[in-house]
């Protein structure tokens, strides 16, 4: 999402003190069960991935990164660098997600919450790309977006973490979000949704795990988001015209500490010393 996000709809001042308080309690009683990191996750998060997006920063709460694209035909053969550009992260960096690595690859980093303006770190699966136009080249599957899409970031929602149409599920179910899918129709032009897919982070919904987690387009260069992952439109264009949902695409993040210690365990692909990322 947008690092100036903010809520637009307004639910009833009756019903959301009692569904936040819900939400709060199930959330506060989900997360102290389940760390960061998936229980059931695999200790080879990266199986049958023929693509690779990764996303590599100096440390946890840096907001510039490095992100490169790589391919491999079958998991035997060593990844291939496609690609590599510059992009932003969270306005107070990152923190570990939950995706498909397992809980007992999560060194003690910080966790990734709701609203804490930090990018998920981890293993994820990706989503449906998305955006403004009717179409887009991608082989990703592809959802047009339109003035009535929401991602719903309201934890005390049953459809938090979700994009929903406002005309199916009703506008009292869209209260209170902050994140309208038609940002340029919202938020006075801004063209930040108007290419971008969906990061699997907490694919469980757990209330307060954090939601919405996007890549998308930067409307400045290094601009910070508020836990999405931001670059320039020509890069977005590329990688959509790259992935294929048929290779099993695979979204990576971490500083570069975590990166060399899990870098033989997940066989992601080596990387040379470098300068900083950013």
């Amino acid at each position: 999402m947008p690092a100036d996000s903010d809520a637009t709809p307004r639910a009833s001042r009756f019903a959301w003190p009692l569904l936040a308080a819900l939400g709060l309690a199930w959330g506060i009683a989900a997360l102290a069960g389940e760390s960061a990191g998936n229980a059931s996750g695999s200790d080879d998060p990266l199986r049958g991935a023929q693509q690779l997006v990764l996303v590599t920063t100096d440390g946890w709460d840096d907001t510039q990164g490095m992100a490169r694209r790589f391919e491999r035909p079958d998991d035997a053969a060593p990844w291939t660098e496609v690609a590599s550009f510059p992009v932003s992260i969270g306005r107070h960096g990152s923190a570990w997600g939950t995706g498909l690595h397992a809980a007992a690859d999560v060194d003690d980093g910080p966790r990734k919450r709701e609203s804490d303006g930090r990018s998920p770190a981890g293993v994820f699966a990706l989503g449906t790309a998305f955006g403004y136009a009717g179409t887009v080249a991608s082989g990703l599957p592809y959802q047009a977006m339109t003035r009535d899409d929401w991602c719903m970031d309201v934890p005390a929602s049953p459809y938090y973490n979700r994009i929903v149409d406002a005309r199916q599920v009703g506008a009292a179910a869209v209260a209170g979000s902050s994140e309208p899918m038609r940002l340029d129709l919202h938020r006075n032009g801004n063209p930040s949704y108007r290419l971008g897919f969906v990061i699997e982070h907490n694919p469980g919904n757990v209330p307060q795990g954090g939601s919405c987690i996007f890549a998308h387009l930067w409307r400045a260069p290094g601009e910070p988001t508020a836990g999405c992952t931001a670059m320039a439109d020509a890069d977005m264009e590329a990688m959509l015209e790259w992935l294929d949902a048929d290779k099993t695409p695979r979204f990576v993040l971490l500083p570069r500490a975590q990166y060399a210690r899990l870098a033989t365990r997940w066989q992601l692909p080596a990387l040379a010393p470098t300068e900083p990322e950013r």
